[in-house]
């Protein structure tokens, strides 16, 4: 007999979705909606033209809180926690002893505790670990009974100015404590999509109320996981578990960027990450890599999915795709993949092998269409 399946969890959200005639499938150990009616096509195009409504409640919300919180939590990731300024937002990592990737996560200073935001399928494993590594030195707290909406695309802030008047004042990584009806939101002007847009964490009890206020806006749709993953990858954004994962390091991974200058050189703050000695040797060049992220554009309209073997002009598998897709906006097949150094650089050709057959594909800068963050 085969083991009973593990139940489900469902987000705040879930009758609302059955609601809306959504399709529901397992996601990160939830129930989570991956379209509606109108479709992956028809909500990717509506959330790049106006504004989609997501649940991703299922990610994993927490507080660090203490005066050592930001010391501690710096220790952990190859990032700059200590000079981050109270209420702006920065992208961080964390990493294991050999320098991989654990998780990609955001978090903001909110003044007297940083709020963090990891990913949903992780969220166990990433709160035990932060809780075994700092929970001595400051406070660790998970926030289940919080849930998590992300309104995404160019009429986001038309929408939301009206459900939560003052909002149109953040820009780009920045957030704020906003009252609703009595509920305590916190905003971030952030996202996954490549759009300007909101994050905004809501008490569970009022999450369905705040969602239907919004998508009583006429910009407003809700839009699926399908329609999530297509817009991240044309925004050139990693899919924790495809794209990077505890075989790849920040350098393999081309995410140095996230690796700020305090971090990496000289001075008593450098260092001092777990792995730091491989990430700081693969960043300055005493160490090479074998592979590196990059875009990806098929030169035949053939989408290549994710595990599609790569190969070089001689026939020798050199990589593999770890995302890939039929882009709606950018209209044609994107993806992205590990290749080793010598074909990363852009205008390189390289072949998919897609059930046998070999398509060209050529290495492009991403993202593969432009973001429209707003900063001000």
């Amino acid at each position: 007999m085969s083991a009973p399946q593990e139940e489900l969890q469902k987000t705040p959200l879930h009758a609302l979705h059955l609601e809306l005639g959504a399709r529901m499938v397992p996601f990160a150990g939830y129930s989570m909606p991956v379209q509606y009616p109108a479709g992956l096509m028809a909500e990717h195009h509506h959330t790049r033209t106006a504004a989609g409504l997501f649940d991703v409640s299922h990610m994993g919300q927490l507080r660090l809180a203490g005066p050592q919180a930001a010391a501690a939590f710096e220790t952990l990731m190859p990032v700059d926690v200590i000079d981050l300024a109270p209420g702006k937002q920065r992208y961080g990592l964390l990493l294991t002893n050999e320098g991989t990737i654990i998780d990609d996560l955001m978090f903001v200073n909110r003044g007297t505790e940083l709020f963090v935001v990891v990913n949903g399928a992780c969220k166990a494993g990433d709160i035990a670990h932060i809780q075994e590594h700092i929970g001595s030195r400051c406070q660790v707290q998970p926030l289940p009974d919080r849930a998590l909406l992300a309104l995404q695309g160019p009429k986001a802030v038309d929408a939301l100015k009206r459900v939560l008047p003052g909002v149109e004042k953040l820009v780009f990584m920045t957030g704020a404590a906003i009252q609703w009806q009595a509920a305590e939101l916190f905003v971030t002007r952030s996202g996954y999509t490549g759009e300007d847009g909101f994050e905004i964490s809501v008490p569970a009890a009022q999450a369905e109320a705040f969602a239907r206020a919004l998508l009583a806006e006429p910009e407003v749709k809700p839009i699926g996981l399908g329609a999530r993953n297509s817009l991240r990858l044309e925004a050139g954004l990693c899919l924790y578990g495809n794209d990077i994962d505890t075989t790849t390091t920040p350098v393999e991974a081309a995410l140095t960027w996230a690796i700020q200058k305090v971090r990496r050189t000289g001075g008593a703050r450098a260092g001092g990450f777990p792995g730091a000695q491989r990430v700081l040797a693969q960043l300055d060049g005493t160490e090479a890599i074998a592979r590196k992220r990059v875009g990806l554009v098929a030169l035949e309209r053939v989408p290549v999915r994710e595990h599609t073997p790569l190969q070089d002009a001689q026939g020798l598998q050199v990589g593999e795709v770890t995302s890939g897709l039929l882009a709606p906006t950018a209209d044609q097949p994107v993806a992205m993949g590990y290749v080793p150094p010598q074909l990363s650089a852009a205008g390189t050709r390289v072949n998919a092998v897609v059930r046998g057959k070999s398509v060209p594909m050529e290495v492009r800068t991403m993202p593969f269409v432009p973001n429209r963050y707003y900063r001000g």
